[in-house]
């Protein structure tokens, strides 16, 4: 329900920003998180904790695409990007503390409400800081509210680079202006409608939701909503181990910010995405091998050892089965597997899953599987599993945001960013909901296969559709878009030309 909620307020964000403001909409997406967190925690039933979550979801998919974009408008060009890769190291670093968090409020009463709770603190004290900060020099400027805008400019940028910042933006909002009433405005979806007529524009959308897709194709957000029972399907059967290893995945994933803030305004948003799909097709393609011999050389199922237990033995299993552990874990029946003492690598038993069944198998000093089977490839599944991490966080995690925050004409830039972001959260629902469906059909290895397929699509696409726009100012990212002959793979360095 969250996801939905953001979905919604992405559609309308666009709008709200451009109406609005980024600094008033920041603030509206602040208040809704903590009503939401609220709600949840005060929550006397199940259906109130899911309107709390629609409140949230409508907050964050506000924050999502509001923020990038407040940021990139109110920093000088030659270091936006490594500002906006600080909003996604306070997002990733923001989920590891809250594992922390709740891992701490499982001793306490009253654990679930503390834990839902305590999430509208931050909002709170984002929305008293955001009191503090001005508007987005860009927008006020597009607002005729131009000395308010200078003022701000002023504090951003040195003194030898602030007139030719104001000059190049005077020219921008000068030619927005003629172009309007030229062709004249109809409300938000007649922006929308003359935003898609735009050359500039189109090429701008390609690239921002090709990149929006791909973060969400790749896979990440159902490694991260997962990983404890990708955990599992490594062969960790303990869901306190599975909890602490996952742990560790959202704290590269933080780690990867870091290294994007220092190497996006060096090397580039373009090469820095192309390099992590490099490395997000390799892992796939590890998990991908390490998963399918995991299946393969599963241990067997003994009828002996299922016998031992009695009537707790799986329904759809019979003597004359000659079952392995994923044999087990399919069968229509909700059956689990205790693996063999002291090798869990020896025939194990297939059980119906129950808490007697559970229960007994521990009592036997015998571990509990119902997600993967015991294996000697766990630990490499693990390594594989947070080097995709490294990979997808400093490139894939954090650029697209960069990209689709400076990539569009001022005056569609609430429209585009909306349109971009709801691709994205509609993306990340598709991917989620989808990933336990597609192991159970599919299996955990073609799962990742079909990841690994996607990103090497995603990899060409960017590739030929993506420029780089690192270092340029906005007003020369439209000249670059709007030149003959564009090539995203060739663009150089354009000039804007004199007033």
């Amino acid at each position: 329900m969250a996801v939905a909620g953001a979905i919604i307020v992405a559609a309308l964000g666009g709008w709200m920003n451009d109406r609005f403001g980024r600094k008033l909409s920041i603030l509206i997406a602040d208040v809704l998180f903590f009503i939401g967190a609220i709600i949840m925690a005060a929550a006397p039933i199940p259906g109130i904790i899911i309107l709390g979550r629609i409140f949230v979801g409508l907050g964050v998919g506000m924050a999502s695409m509001t923020a990038p974009l407040y940021i990139s408008e109110a920093s000088p060009a030659r270091i936006r990007g490594a500002l906006v890769s600080m909003n996604g190291l306070l997002i990733t670093g923001g989920q590891f503390l809250s594992y922390l968090i709740n891992l701490a409020f499982t001793r306490t009463n009253g654990t679930w409400r503390w834990m839902l709770g305590v999430a509208g603190l931050p909002a709170l004290v984002q929305f008293l800081l955001m009191l503090s900060l001005p508007e987005s020099p860009r927008w006020l400027y597009r607002r005729d509210r131009k000395e308010e805008a200078e003022e701000i400019l002023r504090k951003i940028y040195p003194a030898e680079e602030l007139d030719n910042e104001i000059e190049a933006l005077r020219q921008s909002v000068e030619e927005e202006i003629a172009i309007e009433g030229a062709i004249g405005e109809d409300g938000f979806f007649g922006k929308i409608k003359k935003a898609l007529s735009n050359k500039v524009v189109r090429r701008g959308l390609a690239a921002g939701i090709l990149c929006q897709v791909a973060q969400q194709f790749v896979g990440i957000n159902s490694v991260m909503y997962y990983s404890p029972t990708i955990v599992q399907l490594a062969g960790f059967a303990s869901n306190s181990t599975a909890l602490a290893l996952s742990l560790i995945t959202s704290g590269l994933n933080a780690v990867g910010s870091i290294v994007s803030m220092f190497f996006v305004d060096r090397s580039g948003r373009r090469r820095l995405m192309l390099i992590s799909l490099v490395g997000i097709i390799v892992c796939l393609g590890l998990l991908t091998g390490i998963f399918y011999a995991a299946s393969t050389h599963s241990p067997l199922v003994s009828a002996d050892e299922t016998k031992f237990f009695g009537n707790a033995t799986c329904p759809d299993f019979t003597v004359t089965s000659k079952w392995k552990c994923v044999d087990c874990l399919k069968a229509a029946a909700e059956c689990g597997y205790c693996a063999s003492t002291p090798n869990k690598l020896q025939p194990g038993a297939c059980l119906v899953t129950t808490d007697f069944s559970k229960a007994t198998c521990h009592a036997n000093n015998r571990e509990w599987y119902t997600q993967g089977c015991p294996s000697n490839f766990g630990w490499l599944a693990l390594v594989a599993l947070g080097l995709y991490i490294i990979s997808y966080s400093p490139g894939m995690g954090t650029v697209p945001w960069i990209v689709n925050s400076e990539i569009y004409p001022l005056r569609f830039r609430g429209a585009c960013g909306g349109m971009a972001a709801v691709s994205n959260w509609v993306s990340n629902l598709v991917v989620s909901q989808s990933f336990l469906s597609m192991t159970e059909a599919l299996g955990t290895a073609a799962t990742f296969l079909f990841f690994g397929c996607v990103s090497l699509v995603a990899l060409v696409l960017i590739y030929f559709i993506v420029p780089e726009t690192k270092g340029l100012q906005f007003e020369e990212v439209e000249s670059m878009l709007e030149e003959k002959g564009y090539k995203a793979w060739k663009t150089k360095r354009p000039s804007l030309s004199p007033a």
